[in-house]
C-alpha cells in the first residue's frame, strides 16, 4: 500500500459503532480546503455519510479555512462529496436502506498527493455493548501484560 498522512481519526467513531466493513473514497475539495489539510486543519469527529441521490456526501466535517486563502475561502462545514465505484455506492446505499446501518468516516488522509477518506460500514451500539467492548479490551491488555511478565 502507498504511503498516506494522516490528518485525523474519529476515535469516537470505532467505540460508538461496530465497524462491519472498511473501504476508501476520495473526497472532491476546492484548492483552499486541499491547502488547509495539508496544513493539517481537517477534523471529522461528529461528521456523518449521506447518500443522496445517488451519490455519497461528507456532512458535518470541519476543514478550517486556509491561512493564505483571503476573500475566496470555503465554507469550513460545507457538504463534500465522495468518490466511489457505481458498484460501491449502490452496495452501501442499499445496505444503509434495508439493514439500517451507518457509514462513518473514521480516518481522513492524503495519499499519493488526493485527500482520501476511510468509511466504516457500521451498525450502532448499545450501551452495554460498549461496556463489554470495554471490559474485553482491558482483559486482552491484562493478558499480554500477563505474557510480557514472564
Amino acid at each position: 500500500m502507498a504511503e498516506h498522512r494522516t490528518l485525523a481519526v474519529n476515535r469516537r467513531a470505532r467505540y460508538d459503532y461496530e465497524i462491519l466493513d472498511t473501504l476508501e473514497a476520495g473526497i472532491v475539495l476546492l484548492g483552499t480546503e486541499i491547502k488547509a489539510m495539508r496544513e493539517g486543519r481537517g477534523n471529522i469527529s461528529g461528521a456523518f455519510v449521506k447518500p443522496e441521490d445517488g451519490e455519497m456526501w461528507l456532512v458535518n466535517a470541519h476543514v478550517a479555512q486556509y491561512s493564505a486563502g483571503g476573500i475566496d475561502n470555503h465554507d469550513p462545514t460545507r457538504r463534500r462529496k465522495l468518490l466511489l465505484h457505481r458498484q460501491q455506492l449502490v452496495r452501501l446505499t442499499r445496505q444503509v436502506e434495508e439493514r439500517g446501518l451507518t457509514i462513518v468516516p473514521l480516518k481522513l488522509y492524503i495519499k499519493r498527493h488526493r485527500a482520501k477518506l476511510e468509511l466504516g460500514l457500521a451498525r450502532g451500539r448499545k450501551r452495554h455493548d460498549k461496556r463489554r467492548a470495554i471490559i474485553d479490551r482491558e482483559r486482552e491488555n491484562e493478558a499480554r501484560a500477563a505474557i510480557r511478565r514472564r
